[in-house]
């Protein structure tokens, strides 16, 4: 079968699950990265034979696809922040509008003495690790209840050669908050998915991401934050800040927990302009 053959494979079958311009970045992306073809190769190479164990490759490739399973799951990498990071379904994909998150964080520590950071829930690692590059001398520290998305973290902090200190910890649990010091930034992108939610979401993220990264019970949705401000009452610095992504339905909710504690907060808008950001301000 040649390069032209299997594409085309790739666009007649994927047409029915993705929109044709969609559908020719993923072949393109699986090309890329299992037969190590890019789009100028693929060109010109187009009538070249594919070699049969790179073809099982690929069409193995496509028949996950087919089942939505997302594509960097299948290739096992996914790019945030200009960084590469390894994933699997141990932890979420990173997500662009959380490298605005990561964007806040790097501003406020490069105009801060103070670089002393707590990341809650690290997943991939992404947040603490895009950190880290960007700001040589924060200390930071990261924390997750899940052991398989530490060993998964603490993978792409060699892979991009920075030194995180990664805790397991169960954040909900109050009784080990007292484990921790004080911080002058705590970051995270915590649960805030209702469970009622599921049936709206893609398959791709329901069937393949961790619940246990995503979901919230429906009678506590803010669960997460509600333990941030507890947490923060003894552990965030004067002057400190409090970097967070929301769910867009309830942003006004969520900043009010933080406003009862006489924070300073503003709501902050994504690019696609979805309220995804609280900025909480500690001035005493």
């Amino acid at each position: 079968m040649t390069i032209k053959d299997l594409y085309q494979e790739y666009l007649i079958e994927l047409k029915d699950l993705y929109q044709t311009g969609e559908a020719d970045a993923i072949s393109k992306i699986m090309f890329e990265h299992f037969a190590k073809t890019s789009q100028s190769d693929m060109i010109v190479n187009a009538e070249n034979e594919i070699n049969d164990d790179i073809q099982i490759l690929l069409q193995n490739a496509l028949a996950q696809l087919k089942q939505h399973v997302p594509v960097q799951y299948i290739t096992g990498q996914a790019w945030f922040y200009n960084l590469s990071f390894e994933v699997d379904n141990a932890v979420l994909i990173p997500r662009p509008e959380t490298e605005e998150l990561v964007l806040e964080a790097i501003n406020f520590l490069k105009e801060n003495t103070e670089k002393k950071v707590l990341d809650i829930g690290t997943g991939s690692g992404c947040i603490p690790i895009s950190i880290k590059k960007n700001v040589t001398k924060a200390d930071v520290t990261s924390i997750d209840v899940s052991k398989s998305a530490l060993d998964v973290a603490k993978r792409n902090a060699a892979l991009n050669s920075v030194k995180i200190d990664f805790l397991k910890l169960n954040f909900l649990d109050e009784n080990n908050h007292a484990d921790l010091p004080s911080y002058n930034l705590i970051i995270s992108n915590p649960p805030y998915i209702p469970e009622k939610e599921k049936d709206i979401l893609d398959k791709n993220v329901t069937a393949y991401e961790p619940h246990l990264a995503l979901f919230v019970p429906d009678n506590d949705h803010l669960i997460f934050y509600r333990k941030i401000v507890i947490f923060a009452a003894n552990h965030l610095q004067i002057n400190g800040r409090i970097l967070l992504e929301i769910h867009e339905d309830f942003a006004a909710e969520t900043a009010a927990l933080f406003l009862a504690e006489k924070y300073t907060v503003e709501i902050k808008k994504d690019m696609q302009g979805k309220d995804r950001m609280l900025i909480i301000y500690r001035c005493q």
